[in-house]
């Protein structure tokens, strides 16, 4: 069976980034060929990081006459919009304040500073009440929906 155009800008990428501290979060394809990669690393991810994977996957897709005609390519991080998708960004974001959308269970969405984070589960601290009480909420990745980091200015 051959492979989606995803699955093989995919492989791709995953070979560009092999020997470095960045990963692939993910790759999209719109119907008109624009394809979106989204790179995240440990320690973050840097414009000239991002400019050089986009400038070989470039001229390996033009070289390879890869989506024979016109395509346009965009390689950044994830938006801090996006949600996170892996154990790798939950450890990058341990610290910061989270916004976690469950699958079930009351409340359906819980704040809080990302404690932790386990293959398993990660662990929150909720602020709680008027006087500021500290909760730590222990939620397993099977009942998370989502989570994004929460930008505080």
């Amino acid at each position: 069976m051959e492979k989606s155009i995803v699955e093989q800008i995919t492989e791709k990428v995953e070979a560009l980034i092999a020997d470095s501290a960045l990963f692939l979060v993910e790759v999209k394809n719109t119907a008109s060929n624009n394809i979106k990669i989204y790179i995240d690393g440990d320690a973050g991810v840097t414009i000239e990081a991002v400019s050089k994977i986009n400038r070989a996957l470039y001229r390996q897709l033009e070289e390879e006459e890869f989506l024979n005609g016109d395509f346009s390519l965009e390689v950044s991080s994830p938006g801090v919009d996006e949600p996170l998708r892996f154990l790798r960004q939950y450890n990058k974001n341990v610290g910061r304040k989270v916004e976690v959308t469950l699958n079930e269970g009351e409340p359906a969405v819980i704040e809080g500073v990302l404690k932790a984070a386990t293959e398993a589960e990660i662990t929150l601290e909720e602020t709680i009440g008027k006087k500021k009480e500290k909760k730590e909420t222990v939620i397993p990745f099977g009942n998370i929906k989502k989570t994004v980091v929460q930008i505080s200015f």
